[in-house]
């Protein structure tokens, strides 16, 4: 196992500055990461984030677009930027001597953005674009349409991306002050990873953002949302699949039983021997593509399960789901499944011992979650000491017929989808 040297330190203003030092590599993943997502945003801003994170790239006051797309591709063109419902990052893996270079790029991007009003207007068309290319991926928009059902009224269920409607109404100075107003350096933590120096990192992150409202972070007023059961079916004669997803309410990222609840998620859909797939692809022939994933929220949850198949085929599909879901509240899972699945998460975590951006990423995600750094033994250790029984019991908890939703589109009749086509018999 590669060594950890995790050092930490945290700027008078409350900027949070992490480092893993790694030894006989010669790169860095540094990244920046905002607590700030689009979950955060009220619904006439539901966009914003995303917007500023474009609109950084667009120049400062000491950069134009063209010099900031030049020097990110003579780092190496890796710079990569993201927006979620609870943070907006920033990351650029470089060869070690080029740190300064792009430390003093993305904090630059970060603290300065110009917000042009050309530039605004022609990134506003951008996202537009952006937000039609979900509307012709069937998996996306499904995706879309099954949050807003099961979170309603909730910005869980609203698009990171927002809607073209409020996308035009991102204009400089409504840019300027959101800005001002969330990406503020008590919101911010400074990860790095690889040949690192701590106190190098440190010194960069007071000159830049050393200055602040002293330690003071912006709370957002987040309320816990209250997941629905709905079964949506959504016509589209044009398309050759139907693509479908089941999910429940699941586990929170600090919920400490997050482990068992990964494991059952990966027992059930997380790989080439998982239930699903055994059955759905590879005895019935049924889908190319079928999985199931846990997202984990601060302060909640959702597992899926996600298959594309022919629409002729997708009623048998729902019941080889609905009947893999029950079967494990009924009768539990074996021993040699588990046993499985622990070691495929071991040796992912292993393996991402290996790489500085997973874990950079690392650092930053146990900041912001747990407030501490969690180590790659202890980890293991909670995944380890995981029993049938605890598995069982996430099982029983969520796999319920009244916390069953479903949403499906394609050339479908939703009078072939009756709610008690999801009931969860545990007898």
């Amino acid at each position: 196992m590669m060594i950890e040297k995790i050092t930490e330190s945290r700027l008078p203003n409350g900027l949070a500055v992490i480092t893993d030092q790694m030894s006989g590599v010669r790169s860095v993943t540094l990244g920046f990461f905002f607590r700030v997502g689009s979950r955060h945003e009220p619904d006439e801003l539901n966009g914003i984030s995303h917007f500023i994170e474009h609109t950084v790239f667009k120049g400062t006051g000491r950069r134009s677009a063209m010099q900031i797309a030049t020097e990110q591709d003579r780092l190496g063109g890796g710079l990569e930027a993201f927006t979620t419902h609870e943070e907006t990052g920033f990351a650029v893996k470089v060869i070690d001597d080029q740190l300064p270079a792009a430390f003093d790029l993305i904090a630059d991007m970060l603290r300065d953005p110009k917000f042009d009003p050309t530039d605004l207007k022609s990134e506003q068309r951008v996202i537009i674009e952006e937000i039609k290319m979900v509307d012709d991926s069937p998996e996306e928009k499904l995706g879309e349409i099954f949050s807003t059902a099961f979170f309603p009224g909730h910005p869980l269920g609203l698009n990171i991306t927002g809607t073209p409607r409020n996308v035009k109404t991102f204009d400089q100075a409504t840019t300027r002050n959101y800005h001002d107003h969330a990406y503020l350096p008590a919101n911010l933590v400074i990860a790095a990873a690889g040949n690192v120096d701590h106190r190098e990192i440190v010194e960069m992150a007071a000159q830049s953002f050393g200055g602040g409202a002293n330690g003071r972070r912006r709370r957002f007023s987040t309320r816990r949302p209250k997941p629905a059961a709905p079964v949506i079916v959504k016509q589209n004669k044009n398309l050759e699949q139907a693509h479908l997803v089941l999910a429940t309410p699941f586990v929170s990222a600090a919920d400490r039983t997050r482990y068992a609840a990964d494991l059952l998620a990966n027992i059930l859909g997380g790989g080439s021997s998982s239930r699903l797939w055994q059955k759905i692809r590879e005895d019935r022939g049924l889908a190319y593509n079928v999985g199931a994933s846990a997202i984990m929220y601060r302060d909640c949850g959702i597992f899926s399960v996600f298959a594309g198949t022919s629409p002729d085929k997708a009623v048998e599909a729902v019941e080889i789901i609905v009947k893999e879901l029950a079967q494990i509240v009924r009768d539990g899972i074996t021993d040699d499944e588990l046993d499985l699945v622990k070691d495929q998460a071991r040796a992912g975590i292993l393996l991402d011992l290996e790489d500085s951006a997973a874990r950079g990423a690392a650092l930053a995600q146990c900041e912001m979650i747990f407030g501490r750094q969690i180590s790659p033994e202890e980890t293991i250790e909670g995944l380890m000491a995981v029993t049938p029984r605890d598995v069982r019991a996430i099982a029983r908890k969520f796999f319920r017929t009244d916390k069953l939703a479903f949403a499906a589109l394609g050339d479908l009749d939703r009078r072939s989808f009756p709610r008690r086509l999801f009931e969860i018999d545990a007898k």
